[in-house]
């Protein structure tokens, strides 16, 4: 049997091949050597990119803490503008910084986690910040209905808010904590950056090890010259085939390029004509309400100029059947009248006369009057053991809404069923569904089991003009005119319905924190002697017709009427000191309004009895202008002005309340 040894085996090999083998061992020995090494760097890099990593850490919480106080500082400075401006533009900066400012706590909120220490900081953070926004929230909240003295006191009082030294105080714990740890994180990099740059001059050392083996292995590769032509030509071959492999990738490129256009394009069309439709939809709602209104207008007027034509006609000759026609224009006209409020209170510009109000006395005070217009094939139950919190509300529209809700309940209906009238207190969470904010909230449900509406009706509930009664048998408006007047008592309205079943509505109205006052239930004007005598009346009207209408109904009444057409001139007039018992001004006026023209005259003639006569409040006041003093709504008749006078000088010398109670 034949034995080798290594020596015979090298005697057996040619130097090429000794040289090959030697070299190929050489090229293994540092090629472990620099994969070990380059290993190494790996580790140390990847270290070193931690450290730096947890270094730009630091340095994000540290700029980030810097951008929140700035965004805080830039909300304030936008709210302080806002309240004394009354510029919503500073309101819309103001709002945009202060959720810049929320969006970068929650951003620091993720960076600090797995820091326990500055969680909890971030957490006092958070609570101080929703503290500090409740405080600008009330100052905000006047400057959006434009009370600016209210605004302006309301932020004064937040500038004063511990919340403001404590949340800088906490950033710049934060910042302080950070920048300690950076520290620490700093002598990190330093030293992980120290052994990587040790590693890269090893690997530099190796380098030059394998450029000579290199140098020695390119010697051997010249004799691979015939093998590496040939594997040129097949390399030839390969290219030519990725040339056509590359020019089929971008054919089919060009095409998908293509089809991105054409469905960019597909999309603009649809965005243009989604857009059209929305108008076409606004204008259909904005013709429909004009066409609802111009009908009933129409037919109302219908009835005024057929009864005062036909008056006309018969006053002479047969004055009993005058009369009965210009009762029935009479008529005509007061269901315009009422028409025209509950277009206001619609477009929550009635102005309303609100009082701390116990809602459920005033339901439970209202069964004799249900019962009678429900009929006795309705059984009533109100509920109202869960409410004991008082409302800041119109106690009259508050009944005239639910009185309304209950005329439509009996009607889905058909006249036969079960009523139920709830009154509760509840509590509204944020995360609760609906535009409410959080906070406590008095909820008056009124549920039916009548037929239910389904869901396309449902949708347009609330819209003016539209109803579901035969004609002559409803005009749409009441839903509209509940809607805004919760609305513009600050609650929201929720409906609950099912085909079959029934329909509930819900009447959401914050709680008023002040007691509630005793309600007083209006008794109807009638056509008797005011209990006042002959007054002296200062008559402030910028309409010449109304104001000579108003004069002679005033005269009618036995007064002493001096009349002019602004707030400028009554005042000029007072000044001169002519005295009057009572200043009977309109509301909206040019230059001078109502409320402005009564403010100062509550300081210069306090003993002055206040009557408002109004038809639409709009900008010119505020509920609280109206505290204290008696309201008449145009249009009226002369029996509703003398009543109006002698409540107005009945309230002469009583304070005014206010929600501020």
């Amino acid at each position: 049997m034949a034995t080798f040894s290594p020596e015979a085996l090298r005697r057996g090999l040619s130097p090429a091949a000794r040289r090959a083998i030697t070299t190929a061992a050489l090229a293994l020995v540092a090629l472990g050597l620099l994969i070990a090494v380059v290993a190494m760097v790996a580790r140390s890099n990847a270290a070193r990119d931690a450290a730096l990593q947890r270094e730009q850490h630091s340095y994000d919480i540290m700029v980030l803490t810097r951008s929140l106080d700035a965004s805080l500082a830039r909300a304030e400075a936008s709210l302080g503008r806002y309240v004394v401006s009354g510029d919503r533009r500073m309101g819309t900066i103001y709002y945009d910084e202060w959720r810049r400012a929320k969006s970068q706590l929650r951003q620091l909120e993720r960076l600090v986690e797995g820091q326990p220490d500055e969680v909890v900081m971030v957490d006092r953070l958070k609570l101080l910040a929703a503290a500090r926004e409740k405080e600008l929230a009330a100052a905000a909240s006047f400057a959006n209905v434009g009370k600016g003295w209210y605004a302006i006191g309301m932020f004064n009082k937040a500038g004063e808010s511990s919340n403001v030294r404590a949340i800088s105080e906490t950033l710049e714990a934060i910042a302080a904590s950070e920048r300690t740890r950076l520290g620490l994180r700093s002598e990190a990099t330093f030293f992980t950056a120290e052994r990587s740059n040790s590693f890269a001059t090893l690997l530099s050392v190796l380098g030059i090890v394998l450029m000579g083996l290199a140098i020695w292995l390119g010697w051997l590769a010249a004799a691979a010259a015939t093998e590496r032509a040939s594997a040129a030509r097949l390399a030839e071959v390969e290219a030519d085939r990725a040339a056509q492999l590359e020019q089929a990738v971008s054919e089919r490129t060009r095409e998908l390029q293509q089809s991105n256009e054409r469905l960019k394009e597909e999309s603009e069309t649809r965005a243009r004509a989604e857009a059209q439709l929305a108008q076409a939809q606004k204008m259909e709602a904005v013709g429909q309400l004009t066409g609802g209104i111009a009908h009933d207008f129409n037919n109302m007027l219908a009835v005024v100029v057929g009864g005062l034509d036909l008056a006309r006609r018969k006053i002479a000759q047969r004055p009993a059947e005058a009369g009965i026609h210009l009762d029935g224009a009479m008529e005509g006209a007061d269901r315009a009248a009422a028409l025209t409020r509950r277009l206001l209170s619609f477009a929550r510009a009635e102005p309303l006369l609100p009082a701390a109000v116990q809602p459920a006395k005033l339901v439970t005070g209202m069964d004799l009057l249900l019962d009678r217009t429900l009929g006795e094939r309705i059984s009533v139950t109100v509920d109202a053991a869960d409410a004991h919190w008082p409302i800041w509300a119109d106690a009259h529209q508050l009944e005239n809404a639910i009185l309304n809700l209950a005329v439509n309940a009996r009607d889905a209906m058909d006249g036969a069923g079960r009523l139920v009238i709830s009154v509760a207190d509840v509590k509204v969470r944020a995360e609760d569904p609906g535009d409410l904010e959080a906070g406590d909230y008095v909820r008056i449900s009124v549920a039916d089991t009548g037929c239910g509406m389904p869901p396309q009706v449902l949708e347009r509930a609330f819209e003016p003009f539209f109803t579901t009664k035969p004609v002559g048998k409803g005009t749409g408006l009441g839903l509209s005119q509940i809607f805004g007047f919760v609305r513009q008592s600050h609650g929201d309205v929720r409906v609950e319905s099912e085909v079959g079943k029934g329909t509930t509505i819900s009447l959401y109205l914050p709680r008023h924190h002040g007691a509630a006052t005793e309600l007083m239930i209006a008794e109807p004007v009638k056509a008797a002697k005011p209990r006042v005598g002959p007054l002296s009346i200062l008559l402030v009207e910028d309409d010449p017709r109304v104001q000579a209408s108003t004069r002679a109904g005033l005269v009618e009444l036995g007064h002493v009427i001096h009349a002019c057409s602004s707030g400028d001139e009554a005042l000029a007039i007072l000044a001169e000191g002519e005295r009057f018992d009572l200043v009977l001004t309109d509301v909206m006026m040019p230059g001078m309004t109502g409320p402005e023209l009564v403010g100062k005259l509550g300081r210069d003639h306090p003993h002055i009895a206040v009557l408002f006569v109004t038809g639409y409040v709009g900008e010119a006041g505020q509920t609280d202008d109206f505290a204290g003093h008696e309201v008449l709504r145009k249009p009226f008749t002369i029996a509703a002005l003398g009543h109006a006078i002698t409540q107005a000088m009945d309230r002469r010398g009583e304070p005014p309340t206010s929600q501020a109670a």
